[in-house]
């Protein structure tokens, strides 16, 4: 998820990143981020800079720094369920349709390269990366779903698409976060995943497309019914 910044914007880009990290739920609350030197050396940035971008987060309360042996940068956790305010204030930043239309067009064409194709480890990745959302819990299986949808992305050859995608699932994940997770819907959800996996792994490509199409219409039906 972390890559190389550009000159010349350095703090605003690593700080970018590092939101989208957090925003995308892939370090759990609770959990630690990559030390200092693991995170300057992947986004190329001193640790002066760093730092900054740290202070930036602790002082938005979505960080918090320990000292110690096993100290380090620790995600805080985030509010359970916003409250109408805060709904309101996510729904009206957000083009709804737009978010939803784009992240259809991203996913199915991730799945349909994916199925034209896979690098030596993408078929252990994706079953991997699948096993691993069928035995979430309830609590953590928004993350693992999107970490599955992030292989896939990641795996389709195009890093510029894989980019595009984290952007564009950090923002769906904010709206998801504003309706509730409903047992049959990831009942529903996990045959569509492995739907998609397996036509991924049949290299057919068609069914890839359209499975992952019916997938992500499932989740554009719910947030409409529940933010409009």
């Amino acid at each position: 998820m972390l890559r190389p910044v550009r000159a010349g914007n350095g703090f605003e880009e690593a700080l970018e990143q590092v939101l989208q990290l957090l925003r995308l739920g892939l370090v759990p609350p609770g959990e630690r981020l990559p030390s200092e030197r693991e995170l300057s050396q992947r986004l190329r940035i001193s640790r002066v800079t760093l730092r900054e971008v740290l202070k930036v987060l602790q002082d938005q309360n979505m960080v918090e720094s320990r000292r110690g042996r096993y100290g380090g940068t620790f995600v805080l956790p985030r509010p359970a369920t916003p409250d109408g305010d805060e709904l309101r204030r996510r729904v009206a930043a957000v083009d709804v349709e737009d978010t939803l239309r784009f992240r259809e067009v991203l996913e199915c064409g991730a799945a349909g390269l994916c199925a034209e194709g896979l690098p030596a480890d993408g078929e252990a990745r994706l079953r991997a990366a699948l096993d691993t959302t069928r035995a979430a819990r309830l609590e953590d299986y928004r993350r693992q779903d999107t970490l599955l949808h992030l292989t896939l992305a990641e795996l389709c050859g195009s890093r510029t698409l894989a980019a595009r995608y984290a952007a564009v699932r950090a923002t769906l994940n904010e709206l998801l976060d504003c309706i509730p997770l409903l047992v049959r819907n990831l009942e529903h959800s996990q045959q569509q995943h492995a739907a998609v996996v397996e036509a991924v792994l049949d290299r057919d490509a068609d069914a890839a497309r359209e499975t992952m199409r019916e997938h992500c219409g499932g989740t554009a039906a719910l947030l409409r019914g529940f933010l409009a």
